[in-house]
């Protein structure tokens, strides 16, 4: 059964009713090359290019280019990689500065037309001129220069004849306009830094509000869509179309939708800038960050993302994503997809007192029940084992269902043990646990003793065969839900400085030839990744998500 439309799909189905031609539809993807990509902009990636996808149209990426002193090629070269590995593919590849040369020529003709001049003034008395919301701003004193002198002005801006700030370039609209982006904006300014593609051609550059909406007519875009923030934009969005009038070609429309909040993190470029320059985090990969980079070392999925966006829906208004929806969308993907392998986080050493000395065998388990056509994997045994401390109690009461004396469990895929007794330190510590086994219990065997109900069942792994690796445990990154809602304290007070902890465990030995990326369901433990720090002698693992959501059940 096809979803409901959406909002923005409706605008568009309401635009085809109306006559607009399909084959003129166009989208776009645009983001700044200052940082890397975050959770926001999946959303914004999966709505443009499932739009693509749905009526067959082309989808532009478009790196809005024009700040040469925050953006750098290794932040293009990470966003091209980001999307693709999300699943979709670009038609046109487009940069802003590839405009720069008509958006001046065009920006001349706003002068030509009276529409624009060069003020002299320095930015924070601009800033002051602009007013209020409820109070109308004033006019430069530079408001009336000739048209020939602004002329003059920006070719000389153009030209680096002039020192950085000193001077820029308004369009001439409405300094008591209500809509504060109206009140003659800024849309050129001098910068003297070197460009990524464009070196030092240019001494003046455009800003977003200028360069945006003639960037998308250039590319005949028909829906240009933007997050919510945007939307008192949109005045300026088609002053500008209306000034360079009359068009010759398709008048792209901006439409709004809802950015994506997430709980307990936070998506401004800015202050996940801050968290990685101030060292709160190892880097703009760090698994605890909601970038895509850091999403993927995490362990999820282009498929749990694209799930994630698809449930949370395009909605008209701003609100927060609880984290568990996204954990949910990639328990979801990984239950169908990981194999199952056994690893003992917090080990206590348990050995099989009946068992052969220097015997070993080999057991058959699923590698997947989700998926059984990919048949079993070999798990080796021993007569020594490690199991989870937590998994043994030397006395427990009735509801407690796992190893304690005198007491039946099942090693998983294994046989059932009882425990007998224990060895303890000088100190009273338990450091080994005796157990019997019995050996007609085997799992699968089909013999008696193997269908004998037993209350619990415990993972494990062979002492002699385990890999010891190094696992790395993520909490939230922020104790609360909002950290940067507040705007009078700073979202860094938030930090959970317990987000991080790193073990030593013992991991099944089929996990030698593990991949980076590959994704594993540790049994009864959770969802793992193989963090690219691993080594072929040491692999380090990130925990994705537990087999069930306890946050909430924590926080009531």
């Amino acid at each position: 059964m096809e979803r409901p439309l959406h909002f923005i799909e409706h605008i568009i189905e309401e635009d085809l009713t109306a006559g607009f031609s399909r084959e003129n539809l166009r989208f776009r993807f645009p983001p700044e090359p200052n940082g890397h990509l975050h959770i926001g902009h999946v959303k914004a990636i999966c709505l443009n290019f499932n739009l693509g996808k749905r009526y067959n149209a082309p989808v532009n990426l478009r790196f809005d280019d024009t700040n040469p002193a925050k953006e750098e090629q290794q932040y293009v070269d990470a966003i091209k990689e980001n999307i693709q590995w999300l699943g979709y593919n670009w038609d046109k590849e487009c940069y802003a500065s590839d405009y720069f040369d008509q958006l001046y020529l065009w920006a001349q003709e706003l002068i030509s037309k009276g529409l624009a001049f060069v003020d002299s003034q320095d930015s924070a008395t601009i800033a002051l001129q602009k007013g209020t919301p409820t109070t109308p701003g004033g006019n430069s004193p530079f408001r009336d220069r000739s048209i020939e002198e602004n002329s003059i002005l920006f070719s000389e801006m153009k030209n680096g004849k002039h020192p950085q700030g000193s001077l820029v370039l308004r369009a001439k609209i409405d300094m008591s306009s209500p809509n504060l982006l109206l009140r003659d904006p800024v849309i050129y300014r001098i910068i003297y830094k070197t460009h990524h593609r464009t070196a030092d051609t240019w001494s003046v550059y455009p800003l977003y509000d200028w360069t945006h909406g003639e960037s998308d007519y250039i590319e005949q875009i028909s829906h240009s869509l933007c997050s919510l923030e945007f939307k008192p934009h949109r005045d300026l969005y088609e002053w500008f179309l209306d000034a360079l009038s009359p068009l010759k070609r398709l008048r792209p429309k901006q439409r709004e939708f809802a950015r994506m909040n997430l709980s307990y993190t936070v998506t401004s470029k800015r202050k996940l800038m801050e968290l990685v320059s101030g060292n709160h985090v190892s880097g703009w990969d760090d698994p605890r960050l909601p970038t895509i980079s850091g999403l993927r070392r995490r362990g999820y999925t282009p498929a749990s993302l694209r799930t994630f966006v698809d449930s949370a829906g395009v909605a008209k208004r701003d609100n927060i994503i609880d984290m568990s929806l996204l954990e949910h969308s990639i328990r979801e993907d990984l239950n169908i997809n990981s194999p199952r392998v056994m690893a003992v986080l917090n080990p206590i050493k348990l050995t099989i007192s009946n068992y052969p000395d220097g015997q070993e065998e080999f057991l058959e388990g699923e590698i997947n029940p989700e998926q059984l056509d990919l048949g079993t994997r070999k798990i080796p045994f021993s007569k020594n084992i490690f199991i989870e401390r937590e998994d043994f109690r030397e006395s427990a009461n009735k509801k407690f269902f796992r190893l304690t004396l005198q007491k039946e469990v099942r090693l998983k895929n294994a046989y059932i043990i009882k425990g007998e007794s224990v060895i303890k330190d000088k100190d009273g510590n338990i450091i080994e646990i005796i157990c019997s086994y019995d050996p007609d219990s085997k799992s699968g065997s089909g013999s008696v003793a193997s269908m004998r109900k037993v209350k619990g069942t415990l993972h494990w792994v062979s002492q002699q065969h385990a890999l010891r690796a190094e696992v790395r445990l993520y909490d939230r990154l922020f104790q609360v839900p909002s950290p940067d809602q507040d705007k009078l304290v700073d979202f860094k007070s938030h930090l959970n400085s317990d987000s991080l902890s790193i073990i030593t465990a013992f991991v099944d030995p089929s996990l030698r030839i593990a991949k980076d990326f590959e994704n594993y369901q540790f049994q009864r433990l959770g969802y793992f990744v193989v963090d690219p720090d691993s080594t072929h002698e040491f692999l380090v693992f990130n925990k994705t998500v537990g087999l069930r959501d306890t946050w909430s059940k924590q926080n009531q």
